[in-house]
């Protein structure tokens, strides 16, 4: 088969990784990948949001399946489009992609099937919102940009005057863009953090291993929220037993949901959820694999990645046994200094063989480019070291040993992943 992977980050390097596993995947393409990527896979330069020129590569190059891997192509339509032309694509359609895409519609689809969440008004109006949040007054309070926003547009105010600021970053000055015109006002949840990613077909879900993402950009969850510093699998939080909740309350009303909407769903569906002392309930869903999540899951996927992807598009996934590695993964970011504000791009990196890789880890490229036989750095999260071992202490010391072998000016990671709660 000839597979096509829309994107250009380390969820991609991790997705087409898997996919090279696979006896079936004869020739795989990336657009439009990145440094490391280009080792793995033939990079085409063709924008993610670009459906036209997608479908005419995929058409012209006798291309048997594309994998939509991003949020931005997936809630503008790329696999509505290439399913137009008679291509087929793993992952939602526009209208099922909204989960993601607006946080207003996923709070108003969990109120309205009863699925657990923590509670919420929406706002268009910032005098408004100041004057619910005031009224409130209950602190910390989670202020929310409806639309997508790289996974940064949910702030936690921890008082009146940053909840102001969050108010006039997001709906004033539109750091978001038109991703701020809705803002969502939570209520503050506790409890440790579980990501359950999923494949469903939009009749059956089977859920993958667990993972926990360390958000935050610095040691002890401090500094901004950034798309992920780090993940471990499985999240030691997540119990067989929490596990079994999670289905009956969560994961498989979440799917019949979405069909009672007309809104089928295929592809992956990502279940970020918060263990409270009332149970698991989903702080959000994303409409594909996350970032660096996928870093850790799928090493430890053992069944084939194309079958599974096949089943899913053919809406026979029940029929599937989806078999799983026992073993414990662990991924560092190594993110380019100032991350996630601002950066330099174009520093030469040091210590990864003509690969990209280093010896005994998967250095899954993020933001890289490859030029004149050197890697250098193209973008704010550079590399996901991961590491599979027995336990948890031995992939984190993997992980941390390769870590010490790469360098490049600047170079910040968390030396915490999977120590902290």
């Amino acid at each position: 088969m000839k597979i096509l992977v829309i994107g250009s980050g380390g969820r991609e390097h991790a997705i087409i990784r898997k996919l090279k596993e696979s006896p079936k995947a004869e020739k795989i393409y990336a657009a439009p990948g990145n440094g490391g990527i280009s080792k793995d896979a033939e990079c085409v330069d063709i924008n993610v949001m670009d459906k036209e020129k997608m479908v005419a590569f995929a058409k012209e190059n006798n291309i048997d399946l594309v994998f939509v891997a991003p949020d931005d192509p997936l809630a503008a339509g790329m696999v509505d489009a290439l399913e137009g032309a008679g291509i087929r694509a793993f992952g939602p359609r526009a209208n099922a992609a909204v989960i993601e895409s607006s946080k207003v519609f996923s709070k108003n689809l969990m109120k309205k099937y009863n699925i657990p969440t923590a509670g919420y008004a929406v706002f268009d109006d910032p005098k408004e919102v100041m004057a619910y949040i005031e009224k409130q007054n209950k602190y910390p309070i989670v202020i929310k940009a409806d639309g997508l926003a790289l996974g940064k547009g949910v702030i936690i105010a921890q008082n009146h005057s940053e909840a102001q600021a969050a108010v006039k970053e997001i709906m004033e000055d539109k750091k978001f863009g038109d991703s701020g015109n809705n803002v969502v006002v939570e209520e503050f949840l506790t409890g440790p953090e579980v990501s359950v990613l999923a494949f469903t077909d939009g009749i059956s879900l089977k859920p993958m291993v667990s993972s926990k993402d360390h958000k935050r950009a610095y040691d002890n969850d401090e500094g901004l929220n950034t798309g992920g510093m780090g993940t471990i699998s499985p999240n030691p939080y997540y119990t067989d037993e929490m596990a079994e909740i999670c289905r009956k309350t969560i994961f498989e009303p979440t799917v019949a949901a979405m069909n009672s909407e007309n809104r089928k769903f295929k592809g992956c569906l990502y279940f970020g959820l918060m263990i409270t002392s009332d149970g698991p309930k989903v702080i959000e869903y994303n409409a594909r694999f996350g970032d660096p999540e996928a870093q850790v899951v799928l090493p430890r996927l053992k069944t084939d990645l194309v079958d599974i992807i096949e089943a899913v598009i053919d809406e026979r996934l029940s029929q599937l046994d989806i078999e799983w590695s026992k073993e414990t993964t662990a991924c560092v970011v190594m993110a380019s200094g100032g991350y996630p504000l601002s950066y330099k791009k174009g520093i030469e990196m040091y210590g990864l063989d003509e690969n990209g890789q280093v010896e005994g880890v998967t250095v899954y490229h993020a933001g890289t480019k490859f030029e004149n036989g050197k890697f250098y750095t193209n973008g704010g999260r550079v590399l996901g070291v991961t590491a599979a071992a027995e336990t948890l202490d031995k992939a984190l010391d993997k992980a941390y040993d390769a870590v010490k072998k790469i360098s490049f000016e600047g170079a910040h990671y968390r030396t915490d992943i999977g120590k902290t709660k």
